[in-house]
Formats: structure tokens, C-alpha cells, sequence
């Protein structure tokens, strides 16, 4: 579903991340593990076409990114990044329904199809009861699943998330990957996301690619991965102190 070949991310002759490559199918999860300024967004908005790559090949669904239109990408491609649109007066469903556009045209009309895919992403993300409750006004945690479903309405093949747990407390941090467990499985979507928090990423991830200034150090299960010795010498953390606040 996505393939990524020796990419090299960044803004302008500034490279932030190395000859990174992997591969995610549909149904799959692959999670970036890494510290503050490893790359992780930089590589995520590369993927989301938001900038360009600076090298490398970005491959979706067999084809090259660089062969498709921005429209193409963005049907195939959705993302939740830390971005969020302005919503002021805006419907937690008016929200959503921004995540059709690459369907509607110039003007914005929603046509019934594209009502149809709001609802069922509203559904498939428990946020139908918020759908007249104001963007502005709702918790954190809500945004979130709002969000989420705004990327699911598009109906991806692939789904880029940038920290979705971030601010949340442990309550919406699982249920919010619990919903992303159930998308992926339902609708076969193959996720690429960043994490900082290994525990939840060692339970939910098929994969794990570890970044540490800009560069792969590590790529494979979380099971082979996310052992105290690797996590110690990623994150640069003494032995004894992982174990006293990590056991």
C-alpha cells in the first residue's frame, strides 16, 4: 500500500531526515519511535505531500507519488497532523465534512455519497452524538476523535497520524487507539504514525521504526525492538534510571 525508498525529508537544502525506507500494507501499522526533532513530522508531512521530499521515492498503491496529481494523493492519503483547521462557529460535524473536499469540487457541495461517508466515519469514531456541539467547545479528547474521523471520511488507503495521544489522559489515549485498532481492521487501512509513548506503541504497532537524529537505528517487531536495552541506548537514559521510573 505504501512504500517509501531511500527518502530524504526536509526544508529546502536542509535535511532533517536520512535514506529512510519501509514498507506498510493495508491493515498494517507502522509506528516512528524517536525523541523531540528526530524527524518524525518532518517525514510525515513529507508523506502527506504537505512538502516536498528533498530525494528517495514515495510509492502508493504501485504508483509514484511524483506521477500523481495533488488530488489523487490527497483521495488516497489522509492525515491527522498536529494542524488543525480554523473553526470558529463550526459543527463538530462541519469539521468533518472538510475531510471530503478532495471529492467536492470548487465549491464545497456535499453530495449524498459524501453525506453517507461523514456518517459512517462519525460512526466508525463514536463522535455522532457530538455532531451539532461546537468544535470550539468540546475536550480534548473529543477533538481528537473528531479529527479522526475527518481523515476517515476521505475513505484513505493510507492514514498519517502525527502524536494522536498527545494531551490526552490514559482514558481517551486507549480508547482513541482502540478505535484506530478497529479502522484499520474494518477498512484495511494501512496507518503510519508517530508515538511517544513506547508502552502504547509496543501494543498496538505490527511495526516500529526507530529514528534518532534523522537516521533509521532500528526497524522491525516492537517485540524485537522495544526491549530496555534498545530503548536505553535510543533515548540516551541511563540503565538505572529506565528502570526506576520504567521497571
Amino acid at each position: 500500500m505504501l512504500e517509501i525508498k531511500h527518502l530524504c525529508a526536509g526544508y529546502g537544502r536542509r535535511t532533517i531526515a536520512h535514506d529512510i525506507s519501509f514498507m506498510v500494507r493495508g491493515g498494517e501499522i507502522l509506528t516512528f519511535i524517536g525523541q523531540n526533532g528526530s524527524g518524525k513530522s518532518t517525514l510525515l508531512k513529507t508523506l502527506a505531500g504537505q512538502i516536498p521530499p528533498l530525494s528517495g521515492e514515495i510509492v502508493i498503491d504501485g504508483r509514484n507519488e511524483s506521477d500523481m496529481s495533488r488530488n489523487e494523493i490527497a483521495r488516497c492519503v489522509s492525515a491527522m497532523l498536529t494542524d488543525r483547521p480554523k473553526t470558529d462557529m463550526m459543527t463538530c460535524r462541519d469539521v468533518i465534512e472538510t475531510g471530503r473536499y478532495p471529492y467536492t469540487g470548487t465549491f464545497g457541495l456535499l453530495g449524498p455519497t459524501d453525506k453517507d461517508a461523514v456518517s459512517e466515519a462519525m460512526r466508525l469514531t463514536d463522535t455522532a452524538e457530538l455532531a451539532d456541539c461546537f468544535f470550539t467547545e468540546i475536550s480534548d479528547g473529543q477533538k481528537q476523535r473528531v479529527m479522526l474521523a475527518r481523515a476517515v471520511c476521505r475513505e484513505p488507503k493510507i492514514l498519517l497520524l502525527d502524536e494522536p495521544t498527545s494531551f490526552l489522559d490514559i482514558h481517551y489515549k486507549l480508547t482513541f487507539l482502540e478505535m484506530l485498532d478497529r479502522l484499520r481492521h474494518e477498512r484495511n487501512i494501512a496507518v503510519v504514525m508517530s508515538l511517544h509513548e513506547t508502552e502504547l506503541a509496543e501494543k498496538i504497532s505490527d511495526t516500529v521504526l526507530l529514528l534518532k537524529n534523522g537516521r533509521c537505528t532500528g526497524i522491525g517487531k516492537p517485540s524485537e525492538l522495544m526491549g530496555r536495552g534498545s530503548l536505553t541506548e535510543h533515548f540516551d537514559i541511563p540503565e538505572e534510571l529506565y528502570i526506576k521510573y520504567h521497571g
